[in-house]
């Protein structure tokens, strides 16, 4: 009774694929993701700006509130892309463009997951007082961290707050250069990569371009150069 369902919903997500594009369901993990991402960069800013006081443990349970909602969606957005794979596409092509076009996407996985399990490992460590919520509606449990000491506790929560701003700064990494890279396959390459995950742009026609150009030239000699220097380190 559920295998049938299950099965008729992937194959329509294939037949997506079949044609170059994300699923709906994709597309709306996706940008739903980028839209709680880039708020939350803001909201942890905007509350470090925020004196000690009923303000600011309202935006921080606003943060844990969203935090968690991010964690959820991350692990489904994980097991659909598992179940349901994207298309292949213009990124997929050998080389190594889609060497750290794969990379990144599971560093951005480490990072969905990584920074809402952090900051849930700080609350439950040393502010256990501030249970998370889900939706605000459902009580989020805390990590079984009653039975430890107070030292432990805040060994874990300052390992986790370090861990938490180096997910923070990876992220302010990979977000730049994830939108440049969509950019430049949209306008430069003029491929499907940016019309598969957003439908409504239109695919601009195939040609070569003087940007094009102009990259291909660079890619070339930016190549050349670093071939030359390993060739020098290697022969040292």
């Amino acid at each position: 009774m559920i295998v049938k369902p299950i099965q008729r919903v992937l194959e329509w997500a294939a037949g997506h694929a079949d044609e170059g594009r994300y699923s709906p369901v994709g597309i709306v993990f996706h940008w739903t993701m980028a839209v709680l991402v880039l708020f939350q960069l803001f909201w942890g800013w905007l509350m470090n700006q925020l004196r000690v006081g009923g303000d600011m443990v309202a935006a921080y349970d606003l943060h844990y509130a969203i935090g968690v909602l991010m964690l959820v969606l991350a692990l489904a957005r994980l097991g659909w892309r598992l179940l349901a794979p994207g298309p292949i596409n213009d990124a997929d092509k050998p080389g190594w463009q889609s060497i750290v076009a794969h990379v990144t996407a599971w560093v951005f996985y480490i990072c969905l997951l990584g920074l809402p399990l952090t900051g849930w490992a700080m609350i439950s460590a040393t502010a256990r007082e501030q249970q998370p919520e889900l939706l605000w509606l459902v009580k989020f449990p805390l990590m079984p961290m009653q039975e430890l000491t107070n030292s432990q506790r805040w060994a874990i929560e300052a390992v986790a707050e370090w861990m938490h701003w180096g997910l923070i700064v990876t992220l302010l990494v990979l977000i730049p250069m994830h939108v440049g890279a969509a950019l430049k396959h949209h306008f430069i390459d003029r491929d499907d990569v940016v019309h598969g995950m957003l439908p409504v742009l239109p695919q601009l026609p195939r040609r070569r371009t003087r940007w094009q150009r102009r990259w291909l030239a660079m890619e070339t000699w930016v190549g050349s150069r670093a071939r030359g220097l390993w060739r020098r380190f290697r022969d040292r």
